[in-house]
């Protein structure tokens, strides 16, 4: 786990500019001889450039340069070079940003140059004198910030739920005794009046400040997360139930002293949950870690039932219901497929060039008669797990082209996204069933996108990219779903056939208040652009975020703001704005 403690971004060190990344370089005259720079570079093998200073103009003069120059190609460059100066030696054009361009937009100059270009050191002119930096230096460090963001709360700094399933795993597998593991879940009580009343600023204030409180609470080796909202766990390696309830105690009187925000004396209090990993049985759907999150969660559940403000344990008779819920969802699951239950939703995208919504998402959902509505994020997994995944991924394909050609018919054609789970694309299928529910409806390739989540696992990348590139051959849109919540690379960008980037509701959630959330998005789409890619930003809920996603340059948006997921015949109008261009079908957009 050395590569998520030591070598992560922290807030505190983030780099935002070029000038931050960039080191000094030694600065010669123009009127400098070739044979002392030669000497230079002789003398420190190191060295991979220098700056020539010509009456006010720097230019970038590197290693290879010199060398070539002075081999020449038939040996007698430095012969023919005796006498001249670094000021023949630099090219006519030299290449050059400031200091203050952001990582992003330097990312995308770079790679606007020609391809022999790409790879060299960039002169960074500042008001301290020029530096430099390399074309790897600014890519890494890119890929290090969209990483330190998928692995940790925006707001508050801590690890995320996906590093602590990471460094929980690890830290499971690593355990001499496992039943010493123990969970804490803790949730405020009392913080939506809070946050509804004084106003999100107020409540992320509170939140930070509680965070700070837990830091101190707990030990150095214990794992501190924010799971959401105002949730957090901690998981604590090599304790014993009197050391994990003493930490839980000293929680809830932490909690319990008033917070002062914006100027407001604030009361709240915790409900903390614990659960010790020997008193959790092997699920065969959960991972132990998940196994013992869902049992703390139901042990916070149990002190909010008592009055909250308190330390709750499950007792094991009957009280760890909800951890047997995925149990009893993959017992339903058959009579939802014989039943039908399952039905589609849609989610209208708004395109803010255009002001068209005809773009849409496909959303599944199911209510059972006995379980009542049933969340994608349980059951999904769950059909994975048993293979129906592919089951339902045929019928919602086949489901999704017949309303495109519904739609279609009407005059109002609608380009639709489906989801796909990495298992079809792993089991090869994905292809010949969306090929042959196009050609059996007669829907045109260019009305269906398909949407791969960047967190979920594709365990064989090379074949999955064969695929979506049959895809994208036949006409289709590829979209990566959720970006920033999983691992993925500016190489990856670059490998997978996408045409579209969607940024996950968890990086635009705190855009309208957070500089720095502002900032990151914007680098997202800045970087996305320059690959050729468009972007639609996930999970807009205010006015306030869609203005500031236009001025970032952000394509396209979805979220409550624009309509809740609805059925086929309540989707909301598809208006345009009158220098809306002709769509691919022919003639004007549908009004």
């Amino acid at each position: 786990m050395s590569t998520i403690l030591g070598t992560d971004v922290g807030r505190d060190n983030r780099v935002v500019c070029l000038a931050d990344l960039a080191t000094g370089v030694q600065v010669i005259s123009a009127a400098t001889p070739v044979t002392e720079i030669d000497r230079v570079f002789r003398a420190d093998r190191q060295l991979r450039s220098l700056v020539v200073h010509d009456d006010g103009v720097h230019s970038l003069l590197s290693r290879e340069q010199v060398e070539f120059t002075l081999t020449g190609r038939l040996g007698y460059g430095r012969g023919l070079h005796a006498r001249s100066t670094a000021r023949q030696m630099v090219p006519e054009k030299s290449f050059f940003l400031p200091g203050t361009m952001t990582l992003a937009t330097a990312a995308q100059r770079v790679l606007e140059l020609p391809e022999g270009n790409r790879y060299r050191d960039v002169l960074v002119l500042t008001d301290d004198g020029p530096r430099v930096v390399s074309v790897s230096q600014i890519f890494e460090r890119l890929s290090a910030d969209f990483r330190y963001a998928a692995l940790h709360d925006s707001l508050t700094g801590l690890p995320n739920r996906r590093q602590l399933e990471e460094r929980g795993s690890a830290s499971i597998e690593d355990a001499g005794d496992i039943t010493r593991l123990g969970v804490l879940y803790i949730d405020l009580d009392g913080f939506k009046a809070i946050n509804d009343t004084f106003g999100h600023q107020t409540g992320d204030e509170l939140l930070v400040g509680f965070a700070e409180r837990l830091r101190h609470v707990i030990r150095p080796t214990d794992v501190l997360a924010r799971l959401g909202g105002d949730e957090f766990a901690v998981l604590l390696v090599d304790v014993d139930e009197g050391q994990l309830r003493a930490i839980a105690d000293r929680v809830v009187l932490g909690a319990s002293v008033p917070f002062v925000c914006d100027g407001h004396l604030l009361h709240v209090s915790a409900s903390v949950g614990i659960a010790m990993a020997g008193d959790v049985a092997a699920e065969q759907e959960l991972s132990p870690l998940d196994a013992l999150l869902r049992h703390a969660d139901g042990a916070m559940l149990k002190a909010k039932q008592a009055g909250k403000r308190q330390v709750a344990r499950l007792d094991g008779h009957g009280e760890a219901a909800p951890i047997v819920r995925n149990a009893l969802i993959r017992r339903r699951l058959p009579e939802a497929f014989e039943t039908r239950a399952f039905s589609l939703h849609y989610q209208p995208q708004l395109d803010l060039a255009s002001g068209d919504c005809s773009a849409v998402e496909a959303l599944l959902r199911w209510t059972d008669p006995v379980l009542g509505a049933v969340s994608p994020a349980e059951f999904i997994p769950i059909m994975e797990l048993s293979g129906d995944i592919h089951r339902i991924g045929q019928r919602v394909i086949n489901e999704v082209c017949a309303q495109a050609r519904t739609w279609l018919d009407a005059g109002t054609p609608r380009r639709v996204a489906v989801n796909v789970s990495p298992l079809q694309l792993a089991a090869r299928t994905i292809v010949p069933e969306l090929l042959d529910a196009l050609t059996r409806h007669g829907v045109p390739p260019a009305l269906i996108q398909v949407e791969i989540t960047e967190g979920a696992a594709i365990t064989d990348l090379p074949r999955a990219i064969g695929q979506l590139e049959h895809l994208r051959q036949a006409g289709i849109s590829i979209a990566l779903d959720d970006y920033g919540t999983g691992f993925s690379s500016l190489a990856l960008l670059r490998s997978l056939p996408l045409t579209t980037v969607k940024i996950d509701k968890t990086f635009i959630d705190h855009i309208d208040s957070s500089p720095a959330d502002a900032l990151l998005v914007g680098g997202i789409i800045d970087t996305a652009h320059a690959l050729g890619l468009t972007v639609t930003a996930e999970g807009v809920e205010r006015p306030c975020q869609l203005q500031l996603l236009r001025d970032l340059g952000c394509d396209a948006v979805q979220g409550y703001l624009i309509s809740r997921p609805v059925a086929p015949d309540d989707l909301p109008p598809t208006p345009i704005s009158d220098a809306a261009a002709p769509n691919d079908f022919g003639g004007p957009r549908p009004a």
